[in-house]
């Protein structure tokens, strides 16, 4: 749809609002905010100015939980400037950005790669500040305002860097820290203190505990941004020359793709075969939820420990993401490689591991394949090993399977649902039309579909645990208001397949405490431009489906 038919649809509205209202004899506070409010955020985020900026003005006249009421001399003189925006032949609020709205979304950069940032800090006003001027300078940046979701975020998000408030309302700052300290001695994440104490003692016991930088409030955002730009190529230089993970002591991601080279290198002059296995830890997610992550990396280093204990000194063990490993075997066909996992399986399934009075046992499935001339490529070589795998968890788990040509695998495609819940026809209209045009660069189908009010949406089928959610959520709107739709998603479904941010067209900071606090994980504020909404979504896309 063309920019100058989403300025007619603008128009018609104003006019028939207005002339509605003409017919009663009283009009209502809220309705008139709630038009206002609509309007300001539809006419900025189509390009609007004039509009957007004449409505932002009259919604300071009204309240949303007003109780007053309106003659139509009373409104129709506060109100009445706004039809000089849509009579014949005007131009409706000046020139449109078009170029900023409209772009075809091929012209967006879909391959962000910016290093995340956590901020956990519960003054709202200094986060969001900071995440404004971080993403500025193409950084991802999430926010907690508690140490409990900060930690949550920390474990599921993965941050870069971490900039971290010495007091919280849930505990001490450095308490959390103590934490992350003692759980990733090793992984090289710098962690930046920031507090408005900046006392010697406070700085000694940062340090000790293993903050590399303390930084005093008030803050200057050109002072921290070159910290971090300085912290971020140390960090690169250490990820550069580390190849082994830190957690459990097996090769990393980089050094299994420098051996499986090695290895390919090696069969192509002189024949010598090779083994790939995947294995991957069954329902893993499900200890980390009943035991808790602590546990979890108890038994991924266990695991990590048989699987030393009982392969050849020459086989190589690399953590390929999260619970799921690889093994490359020099010398062994696929038979051979067979055999070596079920001695593991059978070692592994002699472990034992304990949380206060339970004891539990955990399997892992595996797919196998060996080279040959049809496959000598690394991307086709996990790639069958990779279906093998996923048969094995699909045939019910604790199995190793050998690749065949002919096996048949159920797809294990994911699919993105991004689903718009705003009772702004016009605001639902042109995220659709372009998120709908909008693809991944990792090739995941995405699904858009809208919501016209909060219990549309809830009444609705929207959910399969086997597909990913980004909800688009409206803050304000009638009958239920967003927040209450953000804590029916919350209290009933998974939060690991979605994702919530919030859409608000108030500056009030208070309505993004109340969603931070009730699980929102990001909030966008009208208007917005379709090319910042987009990057935005690519960021939330590539964390949810990672």
């Amino acid at each position: 749809m063309s920019v100058h038919k989403y300025k007619e649809l603008l128009e018609k509205r104003i006019k028939e609002t207005l002339t509605g209202w003409s017919s009663m004899d009283l009009v209502e506070e809220k309705d008139i905010y709630r038009f206002l409010h609509n309007l300001k955020g539809t006419a900025g985020t189509i390009g609007l100015v004039d509009i957007e900026k004449d409505a932002e003005r009259k919604l300071n006249l009204y309240s949303d939980d007003g109780n007053r009421q309106f003659v139509f001399s009373d409104w129709h003189e506060q109100l009445n400037s706004l039809l000089g925006f849509v009579s014949d032949g005007a131009e409706c609020g000046g020139p449109v950005e078009s170029t900023a709205l409209f772009n075809n979304s091929d012209d967006v950069d879909s391959h962000i790669t910016e290093s995340k940032i956590l901020i956990i800090d519960d003054d709202v006003e200094l986060a969001a500040y900071l995440k404004g001027i971080l993403e500025e300078k193409s950084y991802s940046v999430n926010i907690a305002l508690t140490a409990e979701r900060g930690l949550k975020l920390y474990y599921e998000w993965k941050p870069d860097m971490l900039i971290l408030d010495l007091f919280l309302p849930d505990t001490n700052g450095l308490q959390v820290l103590k934490q992350i300290v003692e759980k990733f001695n090793q992984a090289n994440i710098p962690i930046i203190v920031i507090s408005i104490e900046d006392s010697i003692a406070n700085k000694i016991h940062a340090y000790r505990l293993g903050a590399m930088d303390f930084f005093a409030k008030p803050i200057d955002p050109e002072l921290l941004e070159a910290l971090i730009e300085n912290r971020f190529r140390m960090k690169r230089h250490w990820d550069h020359s580390v190849v082994v993970d830190e957690l459990t002591g097996a090769y990393n991601r980089k050094h299994f793709n420098k051996t499986m080279t090695q290895l390919l290198s090696h069969y192509q002059r002189s024949s010598n075969i090779f083994s790939v296995a995947l294995l991957d830890l069954d329902c893993f997610k499900k200890v980390n939820d009943t035991y808790g992550h602590l546990m979890g990396d108890e038994v991924l280093q266990s695991f990590v420990q048989v699987v030393n204990e009982t392969k050849r000194d020459e086989d190589v063990l690399c953590r390929y993401g999260g619970e799921e490993f690889a093994l490359l075997l020099p010398n062994t066909d696929k038979i051979q490689a067979t055999e070596l996992l079920h001695r593991i399986r059978e070692n592994f399934a002699l472990r034992v591991f304990f949380s206060d009075s339970l004891s539990f046992h955990v399997t892992f499935s595996a797919g196998v394949t060996d080279v040959s001339e049809d496959n000598a490529q690394s991307d086709m070589l996990v790639n069958e090993a990779d279906q093998a795998l996923y048969l094995g968890k699909q045939s019910g788990r604790n199995q190793t399977v050998v690749y065949s040509p002919h096996m048949v695998v159920r797809s294990k495609e994911q699919k993105l649902n991004i689903l718009i819940v705003d009772d702004d026809p016009l605001i639902r209209d042109v995220v659709v039309t372009q998120l709908s045009q909008w693809q991944m660069n990792r090739g995941i189908p995405v699904n858009v579909r809208e919501y016209a009010d909060g219990i549309s949406f809830l009444d609705s089928d929207w959910y399969s645990d086997k597909e990913k959610y980004i909800i688009l959520l409206d803050g304000s709107m009638p009958t239920i208001d967003g927040v209450e739709v953000l804590n029916r998603i919350r209290a009933n479904y998974p939060e690991h397949n979605i994702i919530v941010a919030m859409l608000t067209a108030r500056n009030n900071q208070a309505d993004i405490v109340q969603a931070l606090q009730n699980g929102a994980d990001d909030y966008i504020v009208k208007p917005f431009h379709m090319q910042e909404l987009i990057s935005r979504i690519e960021r939330l896309a590539q964390r949810i489906t990672h």
